[in-house]
């Protein structure tokens, strides 16, 4: 049994069908649920992947995709996004794989399926090869698609003490006049992580910038900064 199909086996057989209804509402997806949960899916998936290893890059690829293209269920879609950070797979982290997010991402076009993406595994690109992404990421940040500009702007969320400000801004700044929420939203949590690392720089960058309130807000949240 290839990998793919056991994928959609091993969800169905963890489908709880009654929860389907409500979870693709609270997603506001288009693509029905089965009725996998998180937990349950993850385990699940983890089986599935420790029994049907894939051997060359280009194979992983290829099966993530494939996951990702014929999904009829959101859960084959998270899949297909588990799939990409296997710890198995680690090495096949190069600049090689940036199409097929760029793909994930473009077609995803929804916070569940791409934040886990930029945050994570661009994420992880960026601290790899940081001249190239570097590059591609301020790129991305005027790209008339939003969801490679959210991906942009929170591709540092896990950095830290490590995070490139100047990067960071420079991401921020095309999206500042944007009035979608999910650019306000990535602008206030992305600053509002780097402020665990840098408070003062982001009360000053967020008081000298016209922050939207809601970008404000976020940014600030835990600090005492009103």
């Amino acid at each position: 049994m290839s990998l793919g199909k056991a994928v959609r086996l091993a969800l169905r057989e963890a489908a709880e069908p009654g929860k389907a209804a409500a979870m693709q509402s609270y997603m506001k997806s288009p693509m029905p649920f089965l009725g996998v949960q998180a937990g349950p899916r993850r385990t699940a998936l983890k089986r599935v992947f420790a029994e049907h290893r894939l051997d060359t890059a280009p194979e992983w690829r290829r099966a993530v995709l494939g996951l990702w293209r014929e999904a009829e269920y959101r859960e084959e879609r998270y899949a297909a996004v588990q799939l990409s950070g296997h710890h198995l797979y680690r090495d096949f982290q190069t600049l090689y794989t940036v199409p097929m997010y760029e793909e994930m991402i473009v077609s995803g076009a929804w916070w569940d399926l791409v934040d886990e993406l930029a945050t994570h595994r661009i994420g992880g690109l960026l601290a790899a090869y940081p001249d190239t992404m570097r590059s591609l990421m301020l790129e991305w940040a005027h790209d008339a698609d939003l969801w490679k500009r959210r991906t942009a702007i929170l591709c540092q969320n896990r950095f830290r003490s490590r995070t490139d400000t100047a990067l960071l801004f420079a991401c921020i700044e095309p999206s500042l006049s944007d009035n979608d929420f999910f650019a306000r939203k990535a602008i206030g949590w992305a600053l509002r992580e780097y402020a665990k690392t840098s408070p003062r720089e982001v009360v000053r960058y967020v008081q000298a910038k016209g922050l939207s309130g809601l970008s404000r807000r976020e940014a600030l949240r835990n600090l005492p900064v009103t």
